[in-house]
């Protein structure tokens, strides 16, 4: 008698605008490389997104996260629509989301792939190489504060930063972690200069979790000047680790100086796997293309990638990446932003047929 085949349950979230063009291809991709592997996927769709805001004033039901308590992982979509305000959007999914799970980890890889040019002027792709870890949970993405006085002379906002010492040490910890699996090096991006209780908070946890890890080059850097490095001298960095804010910048940075957010992928990660943990793509939704069939779907599938290696099939993970490299690399099939005129279901299928 043959041994059952391994079968993972994915919960999927196609979002809106691209996002729903994009999820198909991952899934495709995916799909064929788990025939290739042997186990399955067995996807189950959720309509959480801006059409369902729309129609019923929700980003998703009220037990909507109960409901993807169970599954092995998650697959999103871009979200986000015209007459929905993002705040809307974020707040009503994404955000609830990663706080429920405890996906305090935002993985944020990125390199530049074959085929593919970056911003930076005679960069090669050993020099465009790097991974953001961003803190997920906390940070200065808070509900604390408020807005007072409004409309009046005296109207002003407080908003209010949350930094506790397991958040800032867990996030820290992981990216020493990370590292030890890289280049053994690891910049923490701070602002105590300026940023007065927050950031001197973390840059202490910071200079104690570095003093466990002798092995791990360690270095502090205020963001303005981690910016400007990560543009001129990207090839001096390797694993940042940041709090919400200054991560979610400066992955977005680093995307675009290495092919754009069209290939750069994501993930929200609980390491302890006590909750499912989320991928998705770091573009936005596109509305003004959509199914059109000529969004680019390698963030996704990269993603989608991402999510194989978490679930433990690092093999298939790996076959997907080099199905993609090989597809950029040959660029006979290839999407309006990579300079041809394929659509975005003929990209997907070639990385497929790639495997």
């Amino acid at each position: 008698m043959s041994a059952p085949v391994r079968t993972y349950e994915i919960a999927t979230i196609p979002g809106d605008g691209i996002g729903v063009d994009v999820t198909v291809e991952a899934r495709k991709v995916l799909d064929a490389a788990a025939a290739q592997h042997g186990f399955a996927l067995r996807w189950t769709e959720f309509d959480y997104s801006c059409e369902r805001y729309s129609a019923t004033g929700a980003m998703m039901p009220e037990d909507g996260v109960a409901k993807l308590a169970g599954f092995d992982s998650i697959l999103l979509g871009a979200v986000g629509f015209p007459g929905v305000p993002d705040h809307v959007s974020l707040w009503g999914l994404l955000i609830p989301l990663r706080r429920a799970f405890s996906q305090y980890v935002n993985l944020r890889p990125v390199r530049l792939l074959p085929g593919t040019t970056s911003v930076l002027a005679n960069r090669t792709a050993d020099e465009l190489e790097m991974v953001i870890v961003r803190e997920n949970s906390e940070g200065e993405y808070s509900t604390l504060g408020g807005r007072h006085n409004a409309g009046q002379p005296g109207e002003f906002v407080l908003q209010e930063s949350v930094f506790t010492r397991v958040g800032v040490e867990r996030i820290i910890r992981y990216s020493f972690e990370l590292a030890r699996t890289r280049s053994k090096r690891v910049c923490s991006a701070t602002k105590s200069n300026g940023i007065i209780h927050t950031m001197p908070f973390w840059d202490e946890i910071f200079e104690l979790v570095a003093a466990e890890y002798a092995d791990v080059a360690a270095e502090q850097c205020h963001i303005d000047a981690l910016a400007a490095r990560m543009v001129q001298h990207p090839d001096r960095l390797d694993v940042i680790v940041a709090s919400n804010l200054f991560g979610d910048i400066l992955s977005d940075l680093a995307a675009a100086v290495t092919g754009g957010l069209g290939m750069a992928p994501s993930g929200n990660i609980n390491p302890e796997r006590t909750h499912p943990s989320m991928f998705e793509a770091v573009h936005g939704s596109a509305p003004d293309i959509a199914g059109k069939g000529i969004a680019n779907p390698v963030a996704q599938i990269l993603a989608a990638t991402m999510m194989l290696d978490h679930l433990g099939e690092v093999e298939a993970a790996r076959s997907v990446n080099a199905a993609v490299e090989k597809v950029l690399e040959e660029g006979r099939v290839a999407t309006p932003d990579l300079g041809g005129k394929a659509t975005t279901e003929q990209l997907g299928t070639a990385i497929a047929e790639a495997l």
